[in-house]
């Protein structure tokens, strides 16, 4: 969950500024809602494709820095460069292994070298420059590396009834997309970009987390309305009395509805790893066995 990204919206506006600021109290217990949602997953999906002992990698929009350090300690990969274009979060927390660059993704050359995994997470739909920044971002991954993205699909439908949920959902998204840019709707085409990217052995999965009372994705998007109320009311399609009504919806035994959920798609560089500098190269691991 990147705690900042690059610009921007219809009307101008930037992730970490004109919503989500990172300097606005709570703002990291919300990013780590929704790393709560969905670390487990992304971490299974990381070490499936073979992140482990002696690679390198590279997390764009690091966020709270949740997924780069479980990646050095649970996978026990060699380095973690952790970028964000705000790194309070990520660098309040340092442990071995983790290097905190505070960069604009956007920007040219925002990083050098290559990595073994390249990994961005709710980031990329933020970013009206998508189109060439998922070339970009193969470009970093090192021969028989692996590029995996994540970010939200919207499954909320015109024939899912009309809740007070369903509507708070579709105004965050019309409101987010008209004030920072974001854009969900062409996230099914990751597949396709990334093997236009040059990528082989593409495949994609979607998860999405039960929205059960307090849980930590109802939190999250109970959180996020709130940070986004004004986006979400000048779209006319609420007001605060239905925001206020969604996040109570979702905090209810009454709440019967299905979360966005999280598509990852992943594609791999061929030729083969090299699981430290100066070693042999590795054959690439085998997805399905690690799965």
């Amino acid at each position: 969950m990147s705690a900042g990204t690059g610009a921007g919206g219809p009307d101008g506006g930037r992730y970490g500024e004109s919503v989500f600021r990172p300097e606005q109290t709570g703002e990291g217990e919300r990013i780590d809602f929704g790393a709560l949602a969905y670390d487990d997953v992304t971490m299974a999906r990381l070490r499936a494709v073979g992140a482990g002992p002696g690679w390198h990698c590279l997390d764009v929009g690091a966020g709270t820095g949740t997924v780069s350090r479980r990646l050095l300690r649970d996978a026990g990969v060699a380095s973690v460069l952790a970028v964000d274009r705000d790194v309070r979060f990520v660098g309040a927390r340092p442990v071995p292994g983790l290097e905190v660059l505070e960069a604009d993704v956007t920007a040219p050359g925002f990083v050098r070298g290559q990595f073994q995994l390249v990994h961005a997470r709710f980031v990329l739909m933020h970013l009206p420059q998508r189109d060439r920044l998922i070339p970009a971002l193969a470009e970093l991954v090192a021969p028989g590396g692996v590029l995996v993205l994540s970010d939200a699909v919207d499954l909320t439908s015109d024939r899912v009834p009309g809740t007070s949920y369903a509507t708070a959902m579709r105004a965050m998204w019309r409101g987010l997309r008209a004030t920072i840019g974001t854009d969900v709707t062409w996230v099914p085409s990751y597949p396709r970009l990334l093997r236009e990217a040059g990528l082989g052995s593409v495949a994609a999965e979607i998860h999405v987390p039960p929205l059960l009372p307090g849980s930590a994705i109802s939190r999250f998007w109970a959180d996020t309305w709130e940070r986004s109320r004004a986006a979400m009311t000048a779209t006319g399609l609420v007001d605060d009395d239905a925001v206020d009504e969604a996040v109570r919806y979702l905090g209810s035994d009454e709440c019967a509805a299905v979360s966005a959920g999280m598509l990852t798609a992943w594609g791999r560089k061929s030729g083969r790893v090299a699981s430290r500098p100066g070693a042999l190269p590795q054959p690439s691991p085998d997805e399905d066995r690690a799965a």
